[in-house]
């Protein structure tokens, strides 16, 4: 399959010794031999041809040929002759971070030497804390961890990034002094990147060149690594017509920050494996006019979409609501939604959305447009208008109705 072809070309370009487990043998008409051969076929020369790559027949449902996948492991790491120092200060890099509501910031690590205990002070990326908890791969307290333990470690003051490294110090003041060192350093890093990129774009003002629409985007998603990965891939979109700027990232849910941050600089929100803000953060952010797109399984974006989403002409809050009685010449009954315009201007050609907790629940034309009781094209900030939708009469007094 492709994953397994992009696994395979990795290793070799980093010439990374390959122990192959060929899975689902237990499933009826399972042929390993035939894989063996597409191994062979891909270049991956096995011990029973010749070469010197392992190929372990396993099952994970039925848990067998697991006891030779791990001997066939051990065995390569004899070969390659590989130790690690278990005393003296730990050596560990993060796997994944995630923020918990009640334990704070949790990072999984790997150690890769020395002892990692309960208590020590340590610096991971550019923040700092003292271990308060560690637990194992199954989630058991422990006390430390030793070399390729993975483990979940409690107490640092802030999310760090997967990948850091994991620093051991001898005290609180020396943890700080070095994660406030981190910080201003990474900080210098992103300001010299940003002024890299500004120098380009300002050359092709003066090239006459055509401006790349930009597109601030905040990123909020469930754990670091994802929201590593949903960054990534955000950044992939950009052309020559559009630029994708991630104005910042977080771990865990939406937030009234956010949603002030995404005021400011006119940013989309997206969110990822997230619960949907509360119904008030919801309202506020459609009130100023925040495009927020939710992903939960996984991530299939639309572009076109996105731009388009984030077009809104104006916006008008629905204050009252009057009903006409319709009759047999008059036609059926309707609607009217008597609105005041709070952003941009609402026009009668235009396309009406109406957003409610973070959700587009309508999306249609507009029937009738009207001030002072008279039909209008448009109506400006600030005036009041009575709307009438087509096919929609579930307006609600709050009601935040957006025209594109």
């Amino acid at each position: 399959m492709p994953q397994t072809l992009e696994a395979m070309s990795h290793a070799k370009a980093t010439k990374v010794p390959i122990v192959v487990a060929i899975n689902k043998c237990d499933k009826p008409g399972a042929n390993p031999e035939k894989v063996k051969l597409q191994l062979a076929s891909e270049g991956l020369l096995l011990e029973e041809m010749g070469g010197d790559v392992q190929a372990i027949e396993v099952s994970a449902i039925q848990k067998t040929g697991l006891d030779n996948l791990e001997e066939a492991l051990l065995l390569q790491a004899e070969m390659m002759d590989l130790k690690a120092q278990i005393d003296g200060p730990a050596q560990a890099y993060v796997v994944e971070a995630r923020l918990d509501k009640r334990r704070g910031p949790l990072i999984t690590t790997i150690v890769k030497a020395g002892t990692l205990t309960c208590g020590q002070h340590v610096v991971v990326g550019t923040e700092w804390g003292r271990i308060r908890a560690i637990k194992d791969m199954v989630g058991r307290l422990t006390e430390r961890a030793t070399p390729a333990m993975p483990v979940e470690i409690e107490g640092l003051r802030g999310l760090p990034m997967a990948g850091d490294d994991v620093i051991v110090v001898h005290s609180e003041e020396r943890a700080r002094m070095l994660s406030s060192g981190r910080t201003r350093k990474s900080e210098e890093n992103r300001l010299r990147r940003k002024l890299n990129e500004d120098i380009p774009s300002t050359l092709e003002s003066f090239e006459e060149v055509p401006q790349r629409l930009e597109m601030p985007v905040i990123v909020k998603a469930d754990v670091q690594g994802t929201v590593q990965a949903v960054t990534d891939a955000l950044r992939t979109l950009n052309s020559s017509q559009v630029l994708v700027h991630v104005v910042h990232v977080g771990v865990g849910p939406i937030s009234q920050s956010d949603v002030d941050l995404a005021q400011a600089c006119g940013a989309c929100i997206v969110g990822f494996s997230i619960k949907s803000p509360p119904v008030a953060l919801s309202q506020a952010a459609t009130r100023t006019n925040i495009k927020r797109i939710f992903f939960q399984d996984s991530m299939t974006c639309n572009f076109e979409y996105v731009l388009i989403s984030l077009s809104v002409a104006g916006q008008a809050e629905v204050l009252n609501i009057f009903e006409v009685k319709g009759s047999k010449t008059k036609g059926p009954d309707v609607k009217i939604a008597g609105c005041r315009v709070v952003e941009g201007f609402v026009a009668r050609t235009g396309t009406m959305r109406l957003p409610r907790s973070g959700q587009v629940v309508f999306e249609g034309l507009c029937a009738s447009l009207k001030r002072e009781k008279q039909d209008v094209d448009n109506v400006k900030k600030g005036n009041e208008c009575g709307l009438v939708i087509n096919e929609w009469y579930d307006f609600k007094i709050g009601d935040v109705i957006q025209c594109l």
